[in-house]
């Protein structure tokens, strides 16, 4: 029973729900209101309102809203403080925006009739296009979204601090949002000029043993299996803690010994926890100078069955693999050191626990695994056995310090070789954007603007073939995998024709090798060919802009084909075949080739089908990392021309004052490239 001068719960509570729905209802107002100045593509309000009516709605909204909280104060009640985070509710609604597009892809479209052939390019490329923006403001919000502060704290750390600052005001007020991306990169660099040292290895390889010893801390859990679907990095830090970040972005900052929790399968199974990202900071000798380990999930384990491990090959600086003593090299290590190789990255092989092994015996394997990687991949790579335990701890020691501190300190002055060329590139592409505003933005949308509209559908048929061609690629790869039966099914037909046609029959093992390497070409060709083929289409595209833009900046065809290089070749396994011609050929040529099958079949059928998995592997991550170059080489040019012509397409001239802003941007950016621009 409610007392005489307060309002029972229920009573407030109706209340307070009224009050905010009023005041939603007032935003309506709002939005209604200020329509005329609305950006919205879709209005759904037509203004006629005079500027003095305006401003009298304005004042009874502030009134209204003022004695709506002076009421509910006089009734002891207050409305709740806000429980949505803005930056949190933003990113929801651009992840639902990226849904949306998601479901205007042409074959998600086919429940309302067939998209026609020629249009889907332009489709799948407006989807690609909006993706790609929304994406990249997400971005922003969740990683980026104190630039200027950032800048600030590294004011006297790097004399390129202040020429990146006027570069974020130019981009600010011009709204050249396109170079905000290519900003941030130099940004990051500046604030994290590390050298990553991945290590890998499959489980129980002995890696936490060997990153505790060079940390010189038990720092990570020994004889557990890593569940984390990501790297743990581990760096400099004033104090022993780590930071774990979920999948929703959630992060908190824990007690170093409270790790194990987020990476042992007792405590996290099946990564319940959904960790997305752990950081580790240590005060350690080994981590100075921006020295980063990086401890990936172990192959063959349950949690990432290496899909993981093999995402983050092209993330790190240096990689060590690990191959116990006690093993052999198998088709995941040789996958590992292949990506390495494939990404320029350098690579240590370490044979790891070789206290187990004598002398003798630890001597054969470094040369049978050296001998190995070099059959199979034709990498001469030598092979470091080391250990945390007796004499093998001190060569780890003496290894590190002659092989991985000089490369850590070449590193760190090729980093400032390359943030200064990134710097200089964002200088020339912000001034060449200032200047194409300013040579076009006075004309009128004729001719010109006929060819800005074609040369824009074009980039947007463009972004549209990536779908395409990474389909196409994945379906090939899927054959390949599988080709390796049909290939033995000819090869058994050429060896029986030798026998039988020749008076000299060529070699049955040089014969089957010619057909796997032919198998395993024309597999593999349709893949080149359409990567061939894209990097034309982007190029075409992008040149077109360039001449419609009359602008010099685009990259030349053959940079562009030169992207799509050194794909993976296929290397046959070893063969062992045992085949006589003598007791196949009394049976005729038809049956001699159904035997010869099955006898290839049983002596080198597992291996052959290996060699083919294992090429398809290779084919798999070589095409992933071509589609990534060429998408990034692609973005770089088209963001900005897209946004040129977007601003040129949508406004026939400056007035006075822009074109003054611009070309005062233009001058001040001009200065700055012919005075800090790196020499070539």
């Amino acid at each position: 029973m409610a007392s005489h001068d307060t309002l029972n719960s229920s009573q407030a509570l109706h209340l307070l729900s009224s009050c905010r729905y009023v005041d939603q209802l007032l935003s309506e107002v709002e939005s209604i209101v200020t329509i005329s100045a609305s950006k919205s593509a879709f209005p759904k309000y037509r203004s006629d309102l005079c500027p003095a009516e305006i401003k009298v709605i304005h004042d009874y909204l502030a009134r209204i809203r003022t004695q709506m909280l002076r009421g509910l104060r006089s009734l002891g009640m207050t409305p709740p403080p806000p429980r949505l985070e803005a930056r949190r509710s933003i990113r929801v609604n651009l992840e639902f925006a990226c849904i949306a597009f998601d479901e205007c892809r042409a074959e998600a479209m086919r429940g309302y009739g067939e998209v026609p052939a020629s249009l889907i390019p332009d489709l799948n490329g407006l989807v690609e296009e909006m993706k790609g923006v929304l994406q990249q403001l997400s971005a922003y919000l969740a990683y980026h979204h104190n630039l200027e502060a950032r800048l600030r704290r590294l004011e006297h750390t790097s004399p390129e601090t202040g020429l990146l600052q006027t570069l974020k005001r130019v981009i600010d007020d011009q709204g050249l949002t396109e170079f905000r991306p290519a900003l941030e990169i130099i940004l990051e660099r500046l604030e994290s000029s590390t050298f990553e040292i991945a290590v890998f290895g499959r489980v129980s390889s002995g890696k936490s043993s060997l990153l505790n010893h060079l940390l010189e801390a038990p720092v990570l859990p020994v004889g557990v299996t890593p569940i984390t679907a990501v790297p743990t990095r581990i760096m400099q830090g004033t104090a022993a803690r780590f930071t774990v970040t979920y999948v929703d972005q959630k992060a908190e900052r824990l007690e170093l010994a409270r790790l194990p929790e987020f990476v042992s399968e007792e405590f996290n199974p099946g990564n319940a926890k959904h960790v997305a990202r752990i950081v580790v900071e240590l005060p350690a000798r080994r981590l100075q100078d921006g020295v980063v380990l990086v401890d990936t999930p172990g192959l063959g384990s349950l949690a990432t069955a290496g899909a993981e491990t093999l995402a983050y090959l092209p993330s790190c600086d240096l990689g060590l693999v690990l191959i116990a003593a006690g093993s052999t090299l198998n088709q995941e290590d040789l996958a590992i050191l292949q990506g390495l190789y494939e990404a320029a990255i350098p690579a240590f092989v370490l044979l790891s626990k070789a206290d187990l092994l004598g002398s003798e015996d630890c001597r054969r394997v470094v040369d049978y695994t050296a001998a190995q990687i070099a059959s199979q991949l034709g990498l001469q790579l030598p092979v470091h056995p080391v250990s945390t335990v007796g004499e093998h701890a001190r060569l780890l020691d003496e290894w590190f310090a002659r092989e991985i501190q000089p490369l850590c300190a070449r590193h760190q002055e090729l980093a400032r070789q390359s943030l200064r060329r990134k710097v200089g590139a964002l200088l020339e592409g912000v001034e060449a954007a200032l200047q194409v505003r300013m040579e076009l933005s006075g004309k009128r949308l004729s001719q010109d603007g006929r060819k800005m509209r074609a040369a824009e559908r074009q980039l947007r048929r463009a972004t549209g073939r990536f779908e395409e061609a990474n389909a196409l690629c994945l379906k090939r790869v899927d054959d390949l995998g599988r080709l390796g039966r049909a290939a033995i099914a000819a090869a058994a037909s050429a060896v029986v024709e030798s026998w039988f046609g020749k008076s000299q029959p060529e070699d049955t093992r040089h014969i089957v090798r010619r057909h796997l390497a032919a198998a395993a070409a024309d597999g593999a060709r349709d893949i080149f060919q359409a990567l061939c083929e894209l990097a034309q289409v982007l190029s075409q595209a992008i040149a077109s802009a360039a001449i419609a833009l009359e602008t010099s900046t685009a990259a030349a065809q053959e940079d562009w084909v030169a992207i799509v290089k050194e794909m993976p070749r296929f290397d046959p396994p070893a063969l062992e075949i045992l085949l006589k011609p003598g007791p196949f050929k009394l049976l005729g040529r038809r049956l001699a080739k159904w035997r010869v099958q099955t006898k290839l079949l049983e002596q080198i059928g597992r291996p052959v089908d290996e060699a083919f998995q294992s090429y398809a592997r290779m084919l798999e991550a070589w095409s992933r990392r071509v589609l990534a170059e060429l998408r990034r080489q692609f973005d770089a040019h088209a963001d900005g021309y897209r946004a040129q012509l977007e601003r040129l397409g949508g406004t026939r001239a400056f007035d006075e004052a822009g074109s003054a802003g611009v070309r005062q941007a233009l001058e001040m950016v001009s200065r700055l490239r012919k005075a800090d621009l790196p020499a070539p």
